[in-house]
């Protein structure tokens, strides 16, 4: 399947709002584990791994990071109780670029400042008349020269690379709506708050 049909079929991906308590499914693969290339926030000998899929245009997705991975940062990743991977599941052609921009910082410690600075914004920039114009000012004011953030937002090779990994999330884990979460391998779909949340990395 190339890009452009990838593209089309986007929107037909669900966004799923918040439910009470969270939900958990058997996760649709075992080998749901963290690989080359993950940008990864915490210590790699962390026993719990939460894999995120989300979309920087998602509204839920960024519920989750202002109102929850606070919580979840303070009292599992900053323990060394837990480490968070995340994916990119861009929902539409705005957070496919967006998430372009974010993979060219530089460190992971760069692109996960720069995620959470567009989810807390997320209303500002993605509906701005001009949403790549905002996009870029939110990258040069995080050390990303205007050639660089070109560079991204036409890195064809790249993009093929984050639509291949939406592929795979769908077709053989079964993500079909935002954010969903693996925490060692146990699939996770609408977080409501933290308390469902850290009942399920209790239980990882």
């Amino acid at each position: 399947m190339n890009r452009r049909q990838i593209l089309k079929g986007l929107p037909a991906v669900a966004v799923l709002p918040p439910m009470l308590g969270g939900l958990i499914r058997p996760a649709a693969a075992q080998d749901v584990a963290l690989r080359e290339g993950d940008r990864v926030l915490g210590e790699s000998e962390a026993p719990v791994t939460i894999i995120e899929y989300s979309s920087l245009t998602c509204p839920h997705c960024a519920r989750f990071h202002r109102e929850i991975l606070p919580q979840v940062k303070s009292e599992w990743i900053e323990e060394g109780r837990a480490k968070l991977a995340y994916r990119h599941f861009p929902l539409d052609g705005l957070a496919l670029r967006a998430a372009m921009v974010a993979n060219a910082m530089p460190t992971d410690r760069a692109f996960f400042a720069f995620i959470e600075v567009l989810f807390e914004t997320q209303a500002q920039w993605s509906q701005a008349q001009d949403p790549l114009e905002a996009l870029a000012r939110h990258a040069q004011l995080a050390g990303l020269s205007q050639e660089r953030f070109n560079a991204a937002v036409e890195d064809e090779p790249g993009m093929n690379a984050v639509l291949e990994g939406f592929v795979e999330a769908r077709d053989e884990f079964g993500v079909n709506s935002t954010p969903t979460f693996f925490a060692n391998g146990e699939k996770v779909q609408g977080v409501g708050d933290y308390e469902s949340f850290a009942q399920v990395l209790d239980a990882a």
